[in-house]
């Protein structure tokens, strides 16, 4: 995970359940075994190319270079994922209207 989509991670669950949510989404993320990646030039330019190519979300053109950078897979629920499917594996979650 980028640092671009922590930060977006902890806004959006604090405009939803305030600081203290936020917090509390913070340290449970850090229970996972999941890496920070620090954004360099490499890693920007990919996902600003990305953004001018396709108009996908700025944030979620991280994820892509990072994805496509590490050959990682993006595990997500996120429908707005289908547009780059073809470029970058993905694993799906359920998402939150089938729940």
């Amino acid at each position: 995970m980028t640092v671009v989509n922590l930060g977006e991670v902890f806004y959006r669950t604090v405009r939803e359940h305030g600081i203290e949510g936020g917090a509390s989404a913070m340290a449970r993320i850090q229970r996972f075994p999941i890496e920070l990646v620090e954004i360099d030039q490499k890693l920007a330019l990919a996902a600003a190319t990305l953004k001018a190519d396709s108009g996908f979300g700025y944030a979620d053109c991280f994820v892509v270079a990072c994805a496509q950078s590490r050959r990682a897979i993006v595990v997500t629920g996120d429908p707005d994922f289908q547009k780059v499917e073809y470029l970058i594996a993905i694993e799906w979650l359920p998402s939150a209207q089938s729940l």
